[in-house]
């Protein structure tokens, strides 16, 4: 994946609890502050869905069929419960 060289302000504490994480991981800061972020944003597990999905992926038009079951589903249940 390409990367992208930004700026962050961090507090001092958290700039020095990263570079200790980094040196304890052999790992640069940058690297640290990526993985942190995936975790916060869900980003892993999305990629670990996507990972084992990958392996027994649905024809694309079975999982269109399958989409608009689950949305007909969806607004019945909600057109019932409004009533």
């Amino acid at each position: 994946m390409a990367k992208q060289k930004t700026t962050l302000y961090l507090d001092e504490d958290v700039l020095r609890r990263t570079e200790a994480a980094a040196a304890e991981s052999g790992r640069n800061e940058s690297e640290v502050v990526e993985d942190a972020l995936r975790r916060y944003l869900g980003l892993e597990v999305v990629e670990q869905v996507w990972a084992r999905n990958a392996e027994k992926a649905l024809d694309p038009e079975v999982a269109l069929e399958l989409a608009y079951a689950e949305l007909r589903a969806f607004r019945a249940e909600r057109g019932s419960s409004a009533a």
